[in-house]
C-alpha cells in the first residue's frame, strides 16, 4: 500500500552544492527504482543547528514528499544512515494527518453553510412575575 512521507534530512555545512544534488539524485532514483514517486524536494538550505551534531553546528537542511510503500521507505532510510555527508534525517508518514485535516475541512465546511442560513426568529419569553414574600407568622 503506498503511502505519503516526508524525509527530512540535514548534510554537512562543509559539502559542495554540486554534492548535495548528487545526494538528491540518489536518493530520487532510489525512490522511484522502489516502485515510489517523489512529489517534491525542497532545499531548505543552510540553518543553525538546536544542538551540535557530529561535530557540526549548522546544516543544510532537505525536505523530500515521497508516496511510497514501507520496503521502499526503509531503503532510504538505510541509505541516508550510511551515506557519509547526512548527519541526521527523520522520516514521517503524513498521508494520516491530510486524512484528518480533510475532515476537519469538511466539518468546518457543514458548519458554514448552516450558520449562514437565515435563523429563524425566536420569539420573546414573556416576563416572569415575582413571588410574594413569605409572611413569617407571629408567636
Amino acid at each position: 500500500m503506498s503511502r505519503l512521507y516526508e524525509v527530512m534530512f540535514i548534510v554537512r555545512p562543509d559539502a559542495a552544492e554540486e554534492d548535495v544534488d548528487k545526494l538528491i539524485a540518489g536518493f530520487t532514483t532510489s525512490v522511484t527504482n522502489g516502485g515510489g514517486a517523489i512529489k517534491t524536494v525542497e532545499k531548505m538550505g543552510r540553518r543553525k543547528l538546536a544542538y551540535m551534531v557530529r561535530k557540526f553546528n549548522d546544516g543544510n537542511y532537505v525536505l523530500m514528499t515521497i508516496e511510497a510503500n514501507g520496503a521502499v521507505v526503509l531503503e532510504l532510510e538505510r541509505r541516508l544512515r550510511v551515506s557519509e555527508p547526512v548527519i541526521k534525517f527523520i522520516t514521517v508518514r503524513i498521508d494520516e494527518e491530510e486524512k484528518r485535516l480533510a475532515k476537519v475541512k469538511a466539518l468546518r465546511g457543514t458548519r458554514r453553510k448552516v450558520s449562514a442560513e437565515p435563523a429563524a426568529p425566536v420569539p420573546s419569553a414573556a416576563p416572569v412575575a415575582e413571588a410574594p414574600e413569605p409572611v413569617q407568622a407571629s408567636a
